[in-house]
């Protein structure tokens, strides 16, 4: 199809180019790329927009401001404009509550109690990252309780899955965040299918009487309705049933798919209704049945990227051109890989944690091979996941030290700083021109 010369367009030909960039602008999803909107960030991948942020922060230098925050979570904080969402347990009382800070001061703007904590292993209920739109957020807490409000923090609706589709077991606790695309989010119930598997107390109006089955479920951001619901049969057994992972978002043939991790497979599902459209299954081939997995899918250069439980492979996996059939792996690279910190995608690189021995590779993300890695140090393991902005990746440690890394070749670290508050395990949010530095504590406002 040849194209007009420059100057040459006719009225016609503006008003089509007018209507297909209008038709491209609602193709696009609906967030800003200043914002951290959902936990891997605007770009589902844990980077952001680079802005000019800090390298380094002492307790006092370039710090916007740091409050304490009423109790412990690893719930990621999520930003739009000059608002600040997270979840958090209330140490006085033992409730969860959904918060929302002032970016520019730390202001609590408002507080909501939800539900009650209710005790797992080395695990709170407020693990799940919120969500939002800018209208509304959404937090969802470790029973799968799901509570809307405004973003002023007026109540829209609120849900209780467990007393909807059964107890959801898992030996620590149910911890996936929704993904939210174009005002509708995908929540995976990846569980244990006995109830009592753990001998926990099952809460009243839960049956927790009969087998339940895992299953992924669309609703609606907006009126708490469900779009649909797709129960998602595995072959795994045991503790191998169990997944901590978030949906991942795949677009291709003009298609979307909502991607989900775990119970020895990936499977992809049609965002409009929940179908299985493929699948993937390579890193348990023998049914171990202790490998939950906790890291979240990656996409990029068209392809998935997954690590296997406990330090087992990352594999690159391509999608098929079909439905019904299974994903190839491409390559895989067998060592340096993480257990519980999901991979970071930047600037055409692909970074992972060997979160138990503090070491950091780089990778080309088309072949595998891998470029540098260096120890990072300090003490203690990593579970939140890293995030790439302006050159720079940042990490931080279970203990509360925060380190950031050039990410360019060959890798070095520019500083490292103790934020205290055992444990943080919540990913370094950006938003507003600052990052957001969450601990069992407090959370900081590190930007000018």
């Amino acid at each position: 199809m040849s194209m007009p010369s420059r100057g040459s367009a006719t009225l016609g030909s503006v008003r089509v180019r007018q209507v297909v960039l209008c038709l491209l602008a609602l193709s696009v999803p609906a967030f800003r790329a200043a914002d951290w909107p959902q936990w891997r960030g605007p770009y589902l991948n844990g980077s952001a927009d680079d802005l000019p942020l800090p390298a380094e922060w002492t307790d006092t230098r370039n710090v916007r401001w740091s409050v304490p925050l009423p109790g412990p979570g690893s719930a990621t904080p999520i930003v739009w404009g000059q608002r600040v969402f997270l979840s958090s347990v209330r140490r006085e009382d033992d409730a969860l509550v959904a918060l929302c800070l002032d970016t520019r001061t730390g202001t609590t703007l408002w507080s909501r109690e939800v539900a009650r904590n209710r005790d797992t292993a080395n695990n709170t209920m407020a693990s799940p990252s919120a969500v939002t739109d800018g209208t509304h957020v959404c937090f969802t807490f470790g029973m799968v309780r799901m509570s809307a409000c405004t973003v002023a923090g007026e109540p829209v609706w609120e849900r209780d899955l467990e007393k909807e589709h059964g107890y959801s077991a898992l030996m620590f606790g149910y911890s996936s965040s929704p993904l939210l695309h174009e005002g509708v989010l995908f929540l995976p119930v990846i569980r244990n299918a006995n109830p009592g598997q753990y001998a926990k107390a099952v809460p009243p109006g839960v049956d927790g009487s009969r087998p339940v089955r895992s299953y992924v479920i669309a609703v609606d951001l907006a009126d708490g309705r469900t779009l649909w619901r797709q129960e998602r049969v595995a072959a795994a057994v045991g503790e191998s049933q169990e997944a901590y992972t978030t949906p991942a978002l795949l677009r291709r043939n003009g298609r979307t798919e909502i991607l989900v991790y775990g119970a020895d497979k990936l499977t992809a599902h049609d965002a409009t209704d929940g179908r299985e459209t493929w699948s993937w299954e390579g890193y348990n081939p023998t049914r171990i049945n202790h490998w939950r997995v906790v890291t979240t899918p990656l996409v990029g250069r068209d392809l998935v990227y997954v690590v296997g439980p406990k330090h087992q492979p990352l594999y690159a996996i391509r999608p098929p051109d079909g439905e019904g059939t299974r994903g190839e792996t491409v390559w895989e690279h067998p060592k340096l890989t993480p257990d519980a910190s999901t991979p970071l995608l930047y600037r055409d690189r692909l970074y992972l944690l060997h979160d138990n021995r503090r070491l950091l590779a780089c990778l080309d993300p088309a072949t595998g091979k891998e470029l540098w890695q260096i120890e990072l140090g300090g003490r203690g393991v990593i579970r939140a996941s890293m995030t790439g902005v302006d050159g720079r990746l940042y990490i931080l440690y279970e203990n509360g030290e925060a380190v950031v890394v050039d990410s360019a070749e060959p890798g070095r670290i520019l500083h490292r700083f103790p934020m205290g508050g055992h444990p943080a395990r919540s990913t370094i949010a950006v938003g507003d021109h600052a990052l957001f530095v969450r601990t069992a504590e407090r959370l900081v406002c590190i930007g000018p």
